[in-house]
């Protein structure tokens, strides 16, 4: 792995760097201030649609899709947007500005991949243009769905129509006043084997039956104007068409999309990490505590450290885990990505925690973004499988990879 980003990624760097600190960062406070006192606090507020604007003049659209969807967006690499999603996670809202914002690039892949004409027509061009959101459905609150085989929504055929019924919940985007499609996870047959009973399918948000129960918190936080759902399916009938790709393939598309939305967690997660270092040692130079600045302590000094040590290690897993996924795919990455998720989730933790011991009282104030920072971090250790369903599978990958490697040799 060549460990220089080329000139094409050097140059994006450059430019989003310039986009953040011209655009981004000058009105980072104003915004979170405006979502909090919006009287509305579910409508995107105009300052985010100024800054989508901006940023699709500046070429900074869609970085996330890669080679085989250029027609839509940069065409870029998992490894050449690493440090530009990075970059973007250093203000957990700024991603939305250049349409690079979860549920909707999982959502985007997804029709890109798996839909069909009329679902790119009618969903996935508005999403690309960035004129709609959309949410993703598949945690349920009733199951536990780490293990997504326990999911109990029914996606039950009938004549020409599908009819949904269950309960979600954390369904991410969908209480945003702009998302108009919801991509639903559930079982189509709960008798065929274990990996096939699972089906996705395209719902509307404005379809009969669907009711949003109400907003959930993550740590306290509502992630407003975007949120997350607890939605109910009640005989909610869709075309049959709007199933993807056929039935029993919900763990397939579920695979194809979680490897990328995986990592683009990561990335991001680095990026507040690494601002959550910055901001500690600008703060450790600024604060008198017992005669000399908290930069003099060695305890201090030691913790800087060690939070350096640990960004860094994180990035680089990141970036080789990137730079195999493009040379091999994502199947043969499985054990890199499963790494990075468990590794990145809890570095960002520790990372932003240590940072506000060190801002002190302000470090938990809506002053800074720190504490938003810590509570998208803690969640996100759940968010695309928990760290033990990561740990687990790697552990038994790696143990069945050795014993057929010792097998061969002997």
């Amino acid at each position: 792995m060549n460990f220089e980003y080329n000139d094409k990624t050097k140059a994006l760097i450059e430019k989003l760097n310039a986009f953040m600190e011209k655009e981004v960062y000058p009105i980072e406070m104003e915004y979170i201030e405006t979502v909090e006192n919006a009287e509305n606090r579910w409508q995107t507020p105009a300052l985010m649609t100024s800054l989508k604007e901006k940023a699709k003049s500046a070429g900074l659209w869609n970085l996330f899709l890669p080679e085989e969807y250029k027609p839509y967006g940069a065409g870029l690499t998992n490894l050449e947007y690493a440090p530009l999603c990075e970059i973007m996670g250093r203000v957990p809202f700024s991603a939305e500005a250049f349409n690079c914002s979860a549920p909707d690039t999982g959502n985007m892949e997804v029709l890109a991949k798996y839909g069909s004409d009329a679902h790119k027509e009618r969903w996935l061009v508005p999403l690309l243009e960035g004129e709609i959101r959309s949410a993703f459905a598949m945690t349920e609150p009733d199951v536990a769905s780490s293990d997504a085989t326990n999911i109990e929504t029914s996606i039950k055929r009938d004549g020409d129509e599908y009819v949904i019924n269950g309960r979600k919940w954390y369904t991410s985007g969908a209480m945003n006043e702009n998302c108009k499609i919801m991509v639903v996870m559930g079982k189509t047959d709960f008798d065929a084997p274990k990996h096939q009973q699972q089906s996705q399918i395209l719902v509307p948000m404005d379809t009969k039956g669907v009711t949003v129960v109400r907003p959930m918190s993550a740590m306290g936080y509502y992630d407003e104007p975007v949120g997350h759902a607890e939605v109910l399916f009640e005989n909610v009938r869709v075309p049959a068409d709007n199933l993807l790709v056929g039935e029993g393939k919900g763990f397939e598309i579920a695979q194809g999309r979680l490897g990328p939305g995986r990592i683009h967690h990561c990335m991001r997660l680095i990026g507040c990490a690494q601002r959550a270092l910055d901001l500690a040692c600008k703060r450790v130079e600024s604060r008198i505590a017992f005669g000399r600045p908290l930069a003099k302590q060695q305890s201090v000094r030691e913790s800087i450290a060690k939070m350096y040590c640990e960004v860094e290690q994180a990035r680089l897993l990141t970036l080789k885990a990137a730079d195999k996924m493009d040379r091999y795919g994502n199947k043969v990455s499985r054990d890199l990505i499963a790494a990075i998720k468990i590794v990145a989730p809890s570095m960002a933790c520790r990372v932003i925690d240590e940072s506000i011991q060190m801002h002190g009282a302000a470090g938990t104030s809506q002053d800074f973004t720190l504490s938003a920072m810590l509570a998208y971090a803690r969640t996100v250790r759940l968010a695309d499988g928990p760290d033990q369903v990561h740990m687990m599978q790697l552990g038994k990958n790696l143990i069945a990879d050795t014993v057929a490697m010792s097998k061969k040799g002997s």
